[in-house]
């Protein structure tokens, strides 16, 4: 009987702390074998690159089902399986007013009981200056605060909204806007998840409104102080896009934002997601 030779899983480190490049070829990932150890990795580095990998939209979305339940995304006609990140109001008419968030650190789902595991975008036009993709891993900056700090955030809870992301990029926005946002709702969350794998991670970003049963001076000091301890370069990566690129992220153990880019420059992504698998705790 033949055996065949498992397929060796390349790989090498970005920066310490976070991020990996992927070497494989895409015959290779999309066999499928290589799903575990990727899902591995990713939970381990935070941030996966594939360099120039040139996935077509059908198989980006047979790779995303080697490595977990695939999530399509829900709008007004239906599911779509691909979306479409761009201002170019052709392709996304509803993307101008959301993607001003996405320059803001952030995590998906913070309005959910259980948020999306990963998302993986891929670059079809990059943008012509900026608009790099920055992640930072929560979980290595949670691991690297002092015992004394560690058993402080662990006690305490975060009230998110999307309605408090508005004044991030519009200082004075209408009372209407306001209104329409606050519907949306509230969650409230714990500042530290612990995770079922038996690590811990920070829950940031710019839903985060504030911290329960603390006055609100004490509740920004710590809010904005996690995140430029969360976002400082050693917790941090900033990926430079080229056309072909695919980059995976774990949602329940970085944050993640778009950088400043040209708006007329029809800068185009498209994203796919895996299902959520745990709920905030």
């Amino acid at each position: 009987m033949i055996v065949g030779e498992m397929t060796r899983f390349a790989h090498e480190e970005i920066k310490p702390s976070i991020g990996s490049r992927i070497l494989n070829t895409k015959e290779e990932l999309l066999a499928g074998e290589l799903g575990p150890q990727i899902r591995e990795l990713l939970e381990q580095r935070g941030v996966l690159v594939f360099p120039k990998i040139s996935f077509t939209d059908e198989e980006q979305i047979a790779f995303t089902k080697t490595l977990g339940e695939f999530a399509p995304e829900m709008r007004d006609g239906g599911e779509e399986k691909i979306h479409k990140i761009t201002l170019d109001v052709k392709e996304n008419p509803q993307s101008a007013e959301y993607l001003k968030g996405s320059l803001y650190w952030h995590i998906d789902g913070t309005m959910n009981e259980v948020p999306i595991l990963a998302s993986l975008l891929s670059c079809k036009v990059p943008a012509t200056w900026g608009g790099n993709t920055g992640f930072c891993n929560t979980y290595a900056a949670y691991e690297a605060l002092t015992d004394e700090q560690k058993a402080e955030y662990e006690k305490l809870r975060v009230i998110h909204s999307v309605w408090a992301t508005v004044f991030y990029y519009e200082p004075e926005p209408s009372l209407a806007k306001i209104k329409g946002m606050q519907a949306i709702g509230e969650n409230e969350l714990p500042l530290v998840w612990n995770h079922k794998s038996g690590r811990k991670s920070l829950i940031l970003g710019c839903t985060a409104h504030r911290v329960t049963n603390v006055e609100p001076a004490k509740s920004a000091e710590i809010l904005v102080g996690l995140r430029e301890w969360a976002t400082r370069d050693e917790f941090s990566y900033s990926h430079e896009w080229s056309v072909g690129d695919l980059v995976i992220w774990d949602n329940t153990g970085t944050m993640h934002r778009a950088e400043k880019y040209d708006p007329e420059c029809n800068r185009m992504m498209h994203r796919t997601k895996l299902q959520g698998e745990e709920p905030f705790e």
